[in-house]
């Protein structure tokens, strides 16, 4: 057996021991718990930022055809592609569109535990 030939079959050896003891760690699940220090910053510093992002994607994404990026800036240039005969251009923005209407959902969900989170450690409801 060559070199490159033990090297990989101790490589193996050891990702599968390792793979072992991943799957052994997680049957020993344990909650995390986070210290005071680190929930005051979650709620002083991380929290804001992740609501003003939400509401800044939210506000883009139901915006009207002057905001570039909107569903409806989508909708009026999958349009103005189809009367320019660019078909191509028009089913892209087409998957674009129907992927931005799936965003929605998904901000909404985390508008919601960001703000079960705060009412929960931060005191606010």
């Amino acid at each position: 057996m060559n070199s490159w030939t033990r090297l990989a079959v101790v490589a193996t050896a050891a990702l599968g021991l390792t793979s072992a003891g991943v799957a052994a760690a997680a049957q020993d699940y344990a909650p995390i718990t986070i210290g005071p220090e680190k929930v005051k910053q979650l709620c002083e510093q991380r929290a804001p930022k992740v609501e003003e992002r939400i509401t800044r994607l939210t506000t883009r994404i139901n915006g009207g055809v002057d905001v570039h990026g909107s569903t409806a800036w989508l909708r009026a240039q999958a349009q103005k592609a189809r009367d320019a005969g660019n078909t191509a251009r028009a089913e892209r923005l087409d998957r674009r569109l129907e992927r931005r209407d799936g965003q929605v959902a998904k901000l909404a969900d985390a508008q919601r535990r960001v703000d079960e989170f705060q009412a929960a450690h931060c005191g606010v409801k």
